[in-house]
């Protein structure tokens, strides 16, 4: 397991790094493209789910202890698992929805459309399962009972809201703003000064030290992450694509890469401060980090529901609002059901994106000729 992930990060990589050069200047058009900020909202907000708020309180005290952790501070080892290189994943298939897709149309062969969009409907399951199976974390308290009922209404509303396409930008941009006014409030209550807050944010050079460490799992927990990353990236991709607005290739790498990146280290730099200092994060503060992952969860299910539903042509308008709601709902209510109770695990998912990722590279190669000649026409326009 580990020396797969290992071979298929270096190789997302380097693709990345080719596609970054050989076709530097394409333009990157989506079938729906928005600003550059609903842009940056939706990639924020779609590509990351209530782990970005929640995880890294739980995490911190984790990688300070263990030894697998201990070349470098848990503030750099958290970013590491959720910031910067990770990103690349997302690049390499935003590109590919958004450039070569239309050329080629290899997700319309049967086989590939099936595989994918079951990709796409256990991940958004897992997602659904991970808050669920976090909970008790989150919300000191909660009985399962209560843990049931609130992740069945989260995947409700998740499933209303990808009814229209309008939610999906009110979404991302307001929890977008909403995670830039907690990370100020959570910054004021801490108490922090500003050399404080620098002297923590300070920590995540030990990720840039490293950074070579991350090409392959550190450890189980880090493999498990990063199946869950590759899992995500083939849908993501996709659905970020359709958004973005007239980027070049290297502005879209850029984008993706320092976007996230800068507001993630942002946010765990005031949480490490919490951790370092011992500052308990209590009352209205946890409950603020709870509706914001709550809000996260519903954004990642609009986005991952809209998709798959959009590929397998089951509109709204086909099947009606209710019939569509009531389907949608039963099916993810009845896969969150299944992870809870047999072995399915998100890292096989990983892995069967990754046979994917095998199987368009070669498909890719075969058609080769046919993707420079477009791109030659498209450079003559």
């Amino acid at each position: 397991m580990y020396e797969i992930l290992t071979v298929a990060i270096a190789i997302t990589l380097t693709t990345s790094v080719f596609v970054c050069v050989k076709w530097r200047n394409v333009r990157c058009v989506g079938k729906t493209p928005m600003s550059l900020l609903a842009f940056s909202a939706i990639l924020f907000t779609s590509g990351l789910d209530v782990g970005l708020i929640m995880f890294p309180l739980v995490e911190f005290p984790v990688y300070a202890t263990e030894e697998a952790y201990s070349f470098t501070n848990p503030l750099a080892i958290e970013f590491g698992f959720w910031g910067f290189l990770v990103w690349t994943f997302y690049f390499l298939t935003t590109f590919y929805f958004c450039v070569v897709e239309p050329k080629l149309g290899l997700f319309q062969y049967r086989p590939i459309r099936w595989i994918n969009n079951l990709i796409i409907i256990a991940t958004c399951a897992f997602t659904a399962y991970l808050f669920l199976s976090y909970a008790p974390s989150y919300i000191v308290g909660i009985s399962l009972f209560q843990q049931y009922l609130l992740v069945g209404l989260i995947i409700f509303i998740g499933v209303f809201s990808s009814t229209d396409i309008r939610y999906i930008k009110l979404l991302s941009i307001g929890s977008s703003a909403l995670f830039i006014v907690l990370t100020l409030v959570m910054l004021g209550f801490s108490g922090a000064s500003v050399s404080g807050y620098l002297e923590s944010m300070a920590n995540l050079t030990g990720y840039f030290e490293n950074i070579h460490r991350f090409i392959s799992p550190i450890s189980d927990y880090h493999g498990w992450y990063l199946s869950w990353w590759f899992a995500w990236s083939i849908m993501i991709g996709q659905f970020v694509a359709r958004f973005v607005c007239g980027l070049k290739t290297w502005q879209l790498l850029i984008a993706l890469l320092v976007i996230p990146s800068v507001a993630i280290a942002l946010w765990f730099s005031t949480l490490y401060y919490y951790f370092y200092n011992s500052i308990a994060v209590t009352g209205m503060l946890s409950w603020a980090m709870v509706t914001l992952g709550v809000i996260f969860v519903i954004n990642s299910l609009d986005s991952l529901i809209r998709l798959y539903t959009d590929n397998l042509d089951f509109s709204v308008e086909q099947l009606g609002r209710a019939q569509y709601v009531l389907g949608n709902f039963l099916l993810l209510v009845t896969l969150v059901l299944l992870y809870q109770l047999t072995p399915l695990k998100i890292e096989w998912v990983g892995l069967v994106v990754i046979g994917l990722y095998v199987v368009i590279y070669s498909l890719v190669f075969k058609h080769r000729k046919k993707l420079r000649d477009s791109f030659m026409l498209a450079e003559d326009s």
